[in-house]
C-alpha cells in the first residue's frame, strides 16, 4: 500500500503553502522543518494544515473519478510536492475530458470577446490624432494660402491672431498687396474657431470635432484617461462580480453593455456625454476580459489551465492589426466607432452556445446543470460516463482573505511588492508603446500594424520557451531587453534620416515587452498560493490601472524634450527587470519526472 501524508486541521496558525519552487530553494526551506500547507476546499477558502506522518488507504482510480472528495480526503496527495498546482485535476475533468474538442471550440470562442476589447482600448491612437491646424481665415479669404494667412493675421502658435484687421485690404493673392502693413499697436487675441487639414490622411478626430486645440487640448488625454480609469476600476470590481454572480453572466451583461455604449459613442455629439461614456465603456469592458478569461480557464483544469489563458491573448496582436485597417479605410473617428462596435452584437449571441462554469456551478450546488454540461461536453468529447457517477456540492467555508494576507509572510510580502512594481512597470511600458504610436513618427497605420504584427510570434515564442525554462530568467530578460530597445530609439529619436532604425528598434521593444505581458500573468498566479490567488492578481491589477491612468500623459513628455518619453520607458523596463530578480524561481519539470509524477500520483484523491 502506498504511504501517504495525512493533513489536518490542527495548527491554529493561518500559513499559507508555498508554490512550485526550484529544487534548490524547496530544499533550503525544507532544512527549516516542515512547511505548513493551505489547502483548498471545494469552496475556493482555505484551510489551515500542518504535515504528519498518518497514512490512508489508496482510493481506486473509478471510485476517484465517480465521486468528489471531501476537503480532508481531497488534501492527500501520494508522494507529491503539496505545491504541485499545476497538476491539479477535479472530478468534472475526469468526466467530461481535461482537454478535448469541446474545451477547444469554447475557448477558442471566448477569446474572440478579446477583439472588441482590443478595438477600444486602442481606438484613440488614431481617434485622438494629432492634425494640422490654424486660426479660421474669414469668409472672403477662404481661398488665401494657409502660410500667407498666419502671416498675415499674426496667428505664429496657430492659436492667437491680431484684433482688429480691415481684410479687405488682403485678397486671397498668394502674395501680399505692396501697400499692405502690419499693425504695430494691435493686441493678440485667441481665436475662436479653426480650420483643419483635410489631406493627412487622419480625417475627422475628437481634435476637429470638438476643437480640442490650444488650452483645451489636454481633453484629449483626458478623454484616454477616462477610459483607462474605468478599466482599473473595472479590474477591482468585476472579480467580485464574477464570483457572485457567475462568469458567464457577468461575461455577457458586460458584453451588451459594451456594445450599447460603444455605439452609443457612434451617435454621441456632447463631448462631456462622450467621457462619461468612454469611462463607462472602460469599465465593462474590462469585466469582459476578466470573465472572459475566468470562464475559460474553469473549462479545462490542470496544466491546461497555463495554456487556455495563455493562448486567449492570441487573438489581442490579430485585433491591433484589423483596427489599424479599419482607421486607415474610414478615416472618420465616428464611422471608426461604428465598425469597431457593430462586433460586440454577434458576440452577444454565443449566450445561446457558451455554458456556465461547471465548476462555479458545482460550488453555488446547482448539480442539474453541472450534469447538463459534462453529459454534453462528454458527448462532444466522445467520452463514455459512468452510469452511476455522483456529483456533491462542496462544503463552504467560513473563511476569507483580504488584501492584508498578502503581507502576512516575508514571502508573501516579497513578492507582493514586487508585483505591485512589476506590473505597474509592465503596463506602462506595453501600453506607453502602444497608445502614443501616432508620436513616433512615420505611417500610424503601417506602425500599428508592425506593431500587432510582431505581437504574434512573442506570444507564441513566450509560450513555448516557458515550457522548457524557468519563468523568472526570461521575464527578467524580456524586460531588459525591451529598455534596450527603448534606448536605442531615444538615441535615434529626432533625427528624420534614422526614422527606420527608431521605428525597428521600437518593434524590437514591442516584440519584447510583448513577451513579457504574457509571462506575466502566469508567473504571478503561479507564485501565488492558490487560496489568495485572486486577492493576489486583484491587487496586482490594482497597480497596473494606476499605469494606465498615467499612460495618456506620456505624449506630453515629447512636447518638454523629445528624448524624454523613451528615456522613461527604457528606466522603467530595466528597474522592472532588476525587480524580478528578486522572485523566485519556479521548477521545470523534464517529461520523464512529469510522467513519473504523473503515475505516482494516479490514485491521488481530486478537488474542484
Amino acid at each position: 500500500m502506498a504511504k501517504r501524508v495525512s493533513l489536518t486541521h490542527d495548527n491554529p496558525s493561518m500559513e499559507l503553502e508555498l508554490p512550485l519552487l526550484a529544487p534548490q530553494e524547496r530544499s533550503q526551506r525544507s532544512r527549516s522543518g516542515p512547511i505548513p500547507l493551505c489547502i483548498m476546499h471545494d469552496s475556493g477558502k482555505p484551510s489551515p494544515t500542518t504535515a504528519s506522518n498518518t497514512t490512508s488507504p489508496t482510493i481506486p482510480p473509478k471510485q476517484q473519478a465517480a465521486t468528489p472528495q471531501s476537503p480532508a480526503a481531497a488534501a492527500a496527495v501520494s508522494g507529491l510536492d503539496p505545491s504541485d498546482d499545476e497538476d491539479e485535476t477535479d472530478v468534472i475533468g475526469d468526466l467530461m475530458g481535461h482537454y478535448g474538442k469541446w474545451q477547444l471550440l469554447m475557448t477558442v470562442l471566448l477569446s474572440l470577446f478579446q477583439v472588441p476589447n482590443t478595438f477600444h482600448i486602442s481606438s484613440s491612437i488614431y481617434q485622438a490624432a494629432n492634425k494640422d491646424f490654424w486660426c479660421q481665415r474669414p469668409a472672403e479669404l477662404k481661398q488665401m494660402p494657409v502660410a500667407l494667412w498666419r502671416n498675415v493675421s499674426g496667428s505664429v502658435d496657430n492659436c492667437q491672431r491680431w484684433e482688429g484687421i480691415d481684410w479687405s485690404q488682403a485678397g486671397n493673392e498668394t502674395a501680399l498687396p505692396t501697400d499692405w502693413k502690419k499693425p504695430l499697436d494691435r493686441k493678440l487675441v485667441s481665436c475662436e474657431k479653426w480650420e483643419y487639414e483635410t489631406n493627412d490622411n487622419v480625417g475627422n478626430t475628437w481634435t476637429s470635432q470638438w476643437d480640442l486645440v490650444c488650452e483645451k487640448e489636454h481633453l484629449k488625454n483626458v478623454a484616454e484617461m477616462f477610459f483607462l480609469l474605468g478599466v482599473a476600476t473595472g479590474g477591482i470590481i468585476s472579480g467580485y462580480l464574477s464570483d457572485k454572480f457567475g462568469r458567464k453572466t457577468m461575461l455577457f451583461i458586460s458584453a451588451v453593455l459594451q456594445t450599447i455604449f460603444g455605439l452609443w459613442l457612434y451617435i454621441c455629439s456632447s463631448f462631456e456625454l462622450y467621457l462619461t461614456l468612454r469611462a463607462l465603456l472602460g469599465l465593462v469592458s474590462v469585466s469582459v476580459t476578466y470573465s472572459g478569461l475566468i470562464l475559460a480557464i474553469e473549462y479545462v483544469d490542470g496544466k491546461w489551465r497555463t495554456i487556455a489563458g495563455m493562448y486567449n491573448l492570441f487573438p489581442l496582436p490579430i485585433s491591433y492589426m484589423i483596427i489599424s485597417g479599419l482607421a486607415y479605410l474610414t478615416q472618420d473617428y465616428q464611422r471608426l466607432q461604428l465598425c469597431i462596435g457593430i462586433p460586440g452584437i454577434f458576440l452577444c449571441f454565443l449566450w445561446f452556445v457558451v455554458p456556465e462554469s461547471p465548476r462555479w456551478l458545482l460550488v453555488k450546488g446547482r448539480i442539474d446543470e453541472v450534469r447538463r454540461i459534462i453529459e454534453s461536453a462528454a458527448k462532444f468529447n466522445g467520452r463514455q460516463l459512468p452510469a452511476d457517477y455522483q456529483l456533491t456540492p462542496p462544503t463552504q467555508g467560513s473563511n476569507t482573505q483580504d488584501f492584508t494576507y498578502l503581507f502576512r509572510s516575508s514571502y508573501l510580502r516579497r513578492i507582493s511588492i514586487c508585483f505591485f512594481c512589476i506590473w505597474f512597470t509592465m503596463n506602462l511600458v506595453y501600453y506607453g508603446i502602444i497608445l502614443n504610436m501616432s508620436s513616433f513618427g512615420g505611417n500610424v497605420y503601417l506602425n500599428s500594424a508592425l506593431a500587432g504584427l510582431v505581437e504574434i510570434p512573442a506570444i507564441a515564442v513566450a509560450m513555448y520557451i516557458i515550457t522548457k525554462v524557468g519563468k523568472k530568467w526570461l521575464f527578467c530578460a524580456t524586460l531588459i531587453c525591451a529598455g534596450v530597445a527603448c534606448c536605442c530609439a531615444a538615441i535615434t529619436e529626432g533625427q528624420a534620416d534614422l526614422l527606420w532604425l527608431k521605428i525597428t528598434f521600437l518593434m524590437m521593444g514591442k516584440f519584447t515587452i510583448s513577451a513579457g505581458n504574457t509571462i506575466m500573468p502566469v508567473y504571478t498566479a503561479e507564485l501565488y498560493p492558490t487560496p489568495i490567488r485572486n486577492v493576489g492578481v486583484g491587487a496586482c491589477n490594482v497597480a497596473a490601472g494606476l499605469a494606465l491612468i498615467l499612460t495618456p500623459y506620456l505624449s506630453l513628455l515629447n512636447k518638454i524634450e523629445g528624448h524624454l518619453l523613451m528615456t522613461l520607458l527604457t528606466a522603467w523596463s530595466i528597474f522592472g527587470g532588476f525587480v524580478v530578480l528578486f522572485l523566485p524561481e519556479t521548477a521545470v519539470r523534464s517529461k520523464a519526472d512529469n510522467q513519473a509524477g504523473s503515475n505516482a500520483n494516479v490514485n491521488a484523491a481530486k478537488q474542484v
